[in-house]
């Protein structure tokens, strides 16, 4: 895609890190946007700051609910007409040792993380396809992690739905080629940056709340990730930037943080001969977190 200007535009988790940076790129290039987020205010305040109620709208969706996804669909179609770019971008984590994890831990990031992306295709692929074949630019980005590559310690319910992303993204890529479609694809890894998915605990519904005090391997992720995103160099507007460039080359795969290429190498190595799992911390064993 190359043209943006007057072009609709769907993005879930809208209302702060990479989503609030898609929005603010997506209408520098005069997109029509459609912003969906479960915290109503910042969601007001980011179409406030956008400035134009007739080409910016907010929708309060929760991505884990397929019924809100659906309606979010026949809002952005009523309001705008075909959807030619469509972020599954929502996301939030969650800690620990796997076995410490909670039910609750496990539906709500899983219903987040992957359904809501799930949700997304259902909901919107079909009107895209429709629209593409009819000559409409279309383009899907999905929001993935360095963590659907790689399987750090007290990361696990996270890992989980991250890699579940990935391989979602590339059937879905396999799965337009074979309808014939030239839908473009493209899946955003990134690594920590400063987006506020360290404190996603805030939006955390009340039917999935933890039922227990957080146990040490859980602070000890929550320090880690905290760390890890006051320590980044990258920014979401950045990697926004990336992202929109990937979108007009329809390049599929971005890397934000390339130097964690080698540490994805060496896993795939060490399954293909037989070995141990690699340790993703090898290169960097300072950043190998402590449970104490």
């Amino acid at each position: 895609m190359q043209d943006f200007q007057g072009r609709a535009a769907v993005i879930t988790g809208a209302a702060s890190g990479f989503g609030r940076e898609f929005a603010r790129s997506a209408r520098s290039l005069g997109m029509r946007l459609v912003l969906a987020d479960v915290d109503e205010a910042a969601l007001a305040a980011l179409v406030a700051e956008l400035g134009d109620k007739a080409n910016v709208i907010g929708v309060k969706v929760d991505v884990s609910d397929a019924a809100q996804v659906e309606n979010l669909a026949a809002r952005a179609q009523g309001a705008f007409g075909p959807v030619h770019l469509l972020f599954n971008n929502a996301g939030v984590g969650s800690g620990g040792y796997v076995w410490e994890n909670s039910e609750h831990d496990w539906q709500w990031v899983l219903g987040v993380n992957l359904m809501g992306v799930v949700h997304g295709l259902r909901h919107f692929v079909p009107a895209m396809l429709a629209s593409s074949r009819a000559g409409e630019p279309a383009h899907i980005v999905n929001t993935a992690s360095v963590a659907g590559w790689l399987s750090a310690p007290l990361m696990g319910v996270y890992n989980v739905s991250k890699h579940a992303v990935v391989t979602l993204t590339e059937t879905l890529f396999h799965d337009l080629r074979l309808a014939g479609s030239k839908i473009g694809v493209t899946l955003l890894s990134p690594a920590f940056v400063a987006t506020g998915i360290s404190h996603s605990d805030r939006s955390r519904p009340e039917r999935f709340a933890a039922d227990s005090p957080p146990t040490a391997s859980q602070r000890a992720a929550q320090a880690q990730t905290a760390k890890a995103v006051e320590s980044s160099r990258l920014s979401a507007a950045q990697v926004a930037q990336m992202t929109f460039d990937a979108i007009r080359a329809e390049r599929f795969y971005v890397f934000t943080h390339r130097q964690i290429l080698p540490s994805v190498r060496s896993r795939v190595l060490h399954a293909v001969e037989g070995l141990a799992p690699a340790d993703p911390y090898e290169d960097r064993p300072e950043s190998r977190p402590r449970v104490d």
